[in-house]
């Protein structure tokens, strides 16, 4: 019998999230990279794929506060929640008079999913820029990891303006002139193939959250579920929002998935 196939789902492991110095630091990441970069070179020879997203965004974007003024045409402060009744209160409007309808229609589809409202959040994760880049400890694990060859799959996500894209595997509202905003299914057939899935990344609260919900909901076996590892030490929740990440792992693992701290993984 052969060794379990094993595939790495890293959700975001970017200097803005991970540095202490990034634009939308999440408290505890730093460790978590640290003890994530040293499962990978223990595992080194173990690990078939590694997956990594890649948060992707524009200056100009939906979620940023740039896309929105208020009555006096000041930007919202970053952790703003727009709603629905927000704009047809016109308590915010965008920026860019001709995007409004658009914008209506996108906040009007966000509350239908139930999962989160708009949140403005500090502009993170620029293309081209330092907070884009994959943190150190990580990005050098994952180099180590290639030098036998093997090539990481990283996934782009989030350039699209118009809407929110938490999860590795869809965005919250998909866009029909956009393929990449729809359902990755060759990243969930991959993972499905495996024998062990290990989750790690950031955050918690949302990016981790979105990924792992959206890709146990499209397996085509339900039992798949098991095989997902949350390796619990390397992701950590966006402050103030911890309430979430532990309402996820009570959700997940009530449904099958595994936790595990990751000196103890395999």
């Amino acid at each position: 019998m052969g060794r379990a196939k094993l595939e790495f789902l890293i959700i975001d492991p970017q200097n803005d999230f991970c540095d202490p110095r990034g634009s939308l630091f999440v408290p505890g990441a730093e460790d978590d990279s640290i003890r994530l970069a040293r499962t990978i070179k223990r595992l080194r020879n173990k690990i078939d794929n590694i997956h990594v997203t890649l948060d992707t965004h524009h200056w100009v974007d939906i979620a940023h506060p740039i896309f929105w003024i208020d009555q006096n045409g000041r930007h919202p402060e970053p952790f703003t929640i727009i709603t629905e009744e927000d704009l047809k209160n016109r308590v915010w409007r965008t920026t860019n008079p001709d995007y409004i309808y658009r914008a209506v229609s996108y906040t009007e589809n966000l509350e239908k999913n139930n999962r989160y409202s708009l949140c403005v959040w500090p502009p993170h994760c620029l293309i081209g820029s330092w907070g884009h880049n994959i943190v150190d400890p990580v990005y050098d694990a994952l180099l180590e990891w290639e030098n036998d060859f093997k090539i990481v799959d990283y996934i782009v996500k989030g350039a699209n303006i118009w809407t929110e894209h938490y999860s590795a595997v869809k965005a919250d509202v998909e866009d029909p002139d956009d393929l990449g905003t729809g359902l990755n299914i060759k990243l969930i057939k991959a993972l499905e193939n495996a024998d062990v899935i290990a989750v790690s990344g950031q955050a918690l609260s949302h990016c981790v959250a979105n990924s792992i919900r959206d890709i146990a909901d499209n397996f085509n076996n339900k039992d798949s579920i098991r095989k997902i590892v949350l390796l619990t030490d390397t992701t950590s929740s966006v402050e103030g929002f911890e309430i979430l990440g532990k309402n996820f792992i009570d959700e997940m693992t009530a449904r099958g998935m595994q936790i595990c701290k990751a000196d103890d993984f395999m």
